[in-house]
């Protein structure tokens, strides 16, 4: 049997997802879009995890796009534009997932992550990486601007250092990838996994009907003008704070003691 190229481990409260195509370098293939869709469609309504890790197996965490696949979808007879699009409009739709989803999802990077792979460290909620780690939007350097990935990234990162990436095909290394605001954290690889893991359980540990209240009003109110945004958050702490956890949480911070969501 061939080895699963998604593997899902559920460490408690925490999911962690490998792709596991090592020896491509982890390709967001037309498989591998479909086993994301999937596995982020099963969590979509898993209360029972409350962060999500994605990595990769082997020597990267993900170098974007299969380009034998794409090669051969442009080769195509008549359906190339189609075949395309429809890969493109599907990786898209991945990434989206990504902030919908009610859990954190936390990318743990080493290696490479260019192109697409990049774009994916992009979407996700938080990002840690080893020190010596390249990012990379370089479709440029073979004729093909990343535009798609372009996306994430300039909602990432200042607009100007995106473009000087998009443009030159140069990798950045971590530490300057932190200091732009693509990742949270770039750490020496040996401390990579226990880095991770411990930002997942950090998160973990808080209420998670709370966290997954914040992650969706996070990702709303960035997107309306100011006042609208305050409109629509003071709401959301109303409704957060009416609670019967939250009441717990108050109660237990005023009473100096552990916060009891047992039955959370």
């Amino acid at each position: 049997m061939a080895e699963d190229i998604l593997l899902r481990e559920d460490l408690g409260p925490v999911t962690r997802l490998t792709l596991n195509i090592p020896g491509a370098l982890n390709p967001l293939s037309d498989a591998m879009l479909d086993r994301l869709r999937d596995t982020f469609n099963d969590l979509m309504n898993d209360e029972a995890q409350k962060v999500v890790i994605l990595r990769g197996a082997g020597k990267a965490f993900c170098a974007g796009h299969d380009l034998k696949e794409v090669r051969a979808k442009r080769a195509a007879p008549d359906k190339g534009a189609a075949e395309l699009r429809d890969l493109f409009t599907r990786c898209s739709e991945v990434m989206q997932m990504i902030p919908r989803l009610p859990q954190p999802v936390i990318a743990q990077v080493h290696g490479i992550a260019t192109a697409a792979g990049c774009q994916l460290v992009a979407s996700c909620d938080m990002a840690v990486a080893a020190d010596d780690t390249r990012f990379g939007v370089n479709g440029v350097n073979i004729g093909l601007f990343c535009s798609t990935p372009m996306v994430a990234l300039s909602r990432n990162i200042p607009r100007k250092h995106a473009f000087e990436m998009l443009t030159t095909g140069r990798f950045v290394l971590a530490d300057r990838a932190m200091e732009l605001g693509l990742i949270n954290k770039a750490v020496h690889s040996d401390r990579l996994e226990e880095e991770t893991m411990d930002l997942a359980e950090t998160v973990a540990a808080k209420l998670g009907s709370a966290v997954r209240v914040g992650k969706r009003a996070f990702y709303d109110q960035i997107e309306m003008p100011l006042d609208k945004a305050y409109d629509y958050t003071g709401v959301v702490m109303v409704e957060n704070m009416l609670e019967d956890d939250t009441a717990e949480g108050i109660a237990a911070f005023l009473e100096k003691r552990k916060p009891d969501w047992a039955a959370e």
